[in-house]
């Protein structure tokens, strides 16, 4: 008998306003949310745009013989409708519970059949986060190239306008915010690599304890006190300085600055690095660094603050490259645009190498931002390819080895990056000008 399968069924339009408020807050208790929600959207380049045929709500289906996660009806209802495996997609989920470990492996298995599939998960709380088998999937999803975060503000919002029927009532955060900074800092320290996780939690709960994996709720002893310990251990952590990696490994390069639209077995994570060289007009080279990511500070950030402690003689101009393997987030474009407008004697340029969450519209708004301020965002092509190799990377006297397809793939992003920064007004004026009867 073969093993049973979910078949495809179609998805709900929306919520009501009581359930969404009931099953998605950020949590750390989660008394009676046995139900897992998922809304989705898939967004398809050739348009650039989705319809409300792109989207919906999926929830957890139980049979009397078998159980159905919201994961797999997605999955199996996205074969069915788009069985096209060549097409490109954007898929952004907002998730009520992450996903258990095998929905994170027959999502991973899903991205091998869909090799231009991009997915990103939004998700408000962290299913059995402590256990380190949960653990290890979100980490297999991470790898295999999902973007993975903690629902916040602009994405519950997002969620109420698209996914629920609000009647027109405008949004309320209410509690759906109260344990937002916990779970972000577990999530990130879940993803960090090469992290001994801490077993001072009252959590998994003592054996012989019956609980249900979506309402986790246990009686603990003097509760808080771990939690408290462990939020000071995250906090230390955050605060700790981490040495610059500079010149980068010619390994660490390639990888981190590929710019494949799925990442090359072995999978990994791709992290942003920023590169810059600071130089006089006349082409004098003043500094030169390469940053990281650090725990709740972007690399951009860190670039603003090293910039600052250069620069500080505002009577000389000067000239700044930057290298990135990401373009910033909106709250970096934003930063970056504020920075460049206080310190007028600056000249900023920024060449990346992908483009991140490029379909989702306030990262559209980020880089149109950068580009409206006067700072100039293009996408990395072979001639910045082979000067970064150049200044920043320890190749011992080796030159750089393009790899398969990078010309392509560069045109492809750029192609991605001009429909971003072309206004809307042009877009109308050119049709104008077509003439058409």
């Amino acid at each position: 008998m073969e093993p049973w399968r979910p078949s495809p069924r179609n998805p709900m339009d929306r919520i009501d306003p009581y359930t969404f408020h009931f099953h998605f807050p950020n949590l750390l208790y989660a008394n009676g949310r046995r139900l897992c929600y998922l809304c989705f959207q898939v967004e398809r380049e050739d348009d650039f745009s989705y319809n409300d045929s792109d989207r919906g709500v999926f929830r957890n289906k139980v049979h009397h013989w078998a159980r159905c996660h919201a994961e797999q009806c997605f999955l199996s209802w996205f074969r069915d409708q788009y069985p096209y495996r060549d097409e490109y997609y954007n898929v952004t989920w907002f998730l009520s519970w992450s996903p258990c470990p095998t929905c994170a492996e027959e999502v991973v298995e899903f991205l091998e059949e869909y090799r231009n599939l991009t997915l990103s998960i939004f998700t408000s709380r962290l299913y059995y986060f402590w256990d380190p088998n949960y653990q290890e999937g979100l980490c297999k999803l991470w790898d295999a190239g999902v973007q993975l975060d903690i629902m916040s503000y602009d994405d519950f919002k997002h969620c109420w306008d698209n996914f629920v029927y609000n009647k027109g009532m405008c949004f309320q955060r209410r509690n759906l915010l109260k344990d937002y900074d916990f779970l972000a800092a577990e999530l990130q320290e879940i993803l960090s690599p090469g992290q001994q996780r801490k077993r001072d939690w009252p959590f998994p709960p003592r054996p012989g304890a019956q609980v249900d994996p979506r309402s986790w709720v246990q009686e603990v002893t003097e509760p808080g006190i771990n939690t408290r310990r462990h939020s000071l251990h995250l906090l230390v952590s955050f605060l700790l300085p981490r040495p610059t990696m500079n010149p980068l490994q010619e390994d660490i390069f390639y990888r981190q600055f590929g710019n494949q639209h799925r990442v090359p077995k072995p999978y990994y994570r791709r992290k942003t690095y920023l590169c810059y060289q600071l130089k006089l007009p006349e082409g004098t080279l003043i500094d030169k660094d390469c940053l990281r990511n650090k725990k709740k500070r972007h690399a951009e950030m860190c670039f603003i603050d090293k910039i600052k402690s250069l620069t500080r003689d505002t009577s000389q101009r000067f000239e700044i490259i930057c290298y990135i393997t990401w373009s910033p987030c909106p709250f970096c474009a934003e930063e970056l645009v504020a920075f460049v407008k206080d310190n007028p004697h600056l000249s900023l340029r920024i060449f990346a190498s992908r483009l991140y969450v490029h379909w989702r519209w306030k990262y559209q708004q980020g880089l149109r931002h950068l580009h409206a301020s006067g700072i100039p965002v293009a996408v990395i092509s072979l001639p910045e390819f082979e000067d970064c190799w150049r200044n920043f990377v320890d190749h011992q006297d080796r030159s750089f080895q393009p790899w398969h397809k990078l010309g392509q793939y560069s045109q492809s992003i750029k192609r991605r990056l001009g429909k971003i920064l072309t206004p809307l007004n042009d877009l109308r004026n050119d049709f104008r000008n077509l003439k058409l009867e």
